[in-house]
């Protein structure tokens, strides 16, 4: 049964249509062992992440980013919690270390590894583009708004466009307003599964 709904989470038919995570995540979480709430969890983001890099694409495209990176980071950055489960449904940061070192070990380059461990840490000086995508998707897919992380992604942008902040505030704005409007959904879906494996 668990095989069942784990296998559901990462690709079946989803309310609100979500996008399957890539074959190689759900191989990786299918090895681990992962809660399929946790599945659930990663697919939602996943899911906003193609929205916000689709985008970025669209929008920006003087804008230079690891498209396949952010869904890679977004897919995966909270492989950590097949760990530290208890983090699944409290608090906790022990899943983002232990979750690079996973992917680490399973053969996931470092470049790709990292966004388990920079998704909570958006506000620190060396966290690039690719990292604050994921790190919004992280929240926008429950339709957090983080005035902080936004503003970092405001004057990334800005930098690279020369448009001015307000520009720049306004279209992102935007397009978060409208990933927000499917949060219910997302929050439903994943709640649809059990936290244990």
């Amino acid at each position: 049964m668990t095989n069942t709904l784990l296998a559901r989470a990462m690709g079946g038919t989803a309310d609100p249509p979500l996008l399957p995570l890539p074959d190689r995540v759900a191989e990786l979480l299918a090895e681990l062992g992962s809660p399929p709430r946790l599945a659930a969890h990663l697919r939602a983001v996943h899911d906003v992440a193609h929205q916000l890099a689709d985008w970025v694409g669209l929008t920006h495209p003087a804008v230079l980013f690891d498209r396949e990176a952010v869904l890679f980071g977004a897919a995966t950055h909270d492989v950590g919690k097949t760990v530290h489960v208890s983090e699944l449904s409290g608090p906790g940061a022990e899943h983002e270390e232990a979750g690079r070192t996973l992917l680490l070990q399973h053969g996931v380059s470092p470049r790709l590894a990292r966004f388990a461990a920079t998704h909570a840490s958006w506000a620190e000086s060396r966290v690039g583009l690719d990292d604050l995508l994921v790190s919004l998707a992280d929240k926008i897919w429950k339709n957090k708004r983080v005035p902080d992380l936004e503003d970092l992604l405001v004057a990334r942008l800005a930098e690279v466009t020369g448009r001015a902040v307000w520009e720049e505030f306004i279209a992102l704005d935007g397009v978060l307003a409208r990933i927000g409007e499917g949060a219910d959904g997302r929050l439903a879906f994943q709640a649809s599964f059990p936290v244990g494996a």
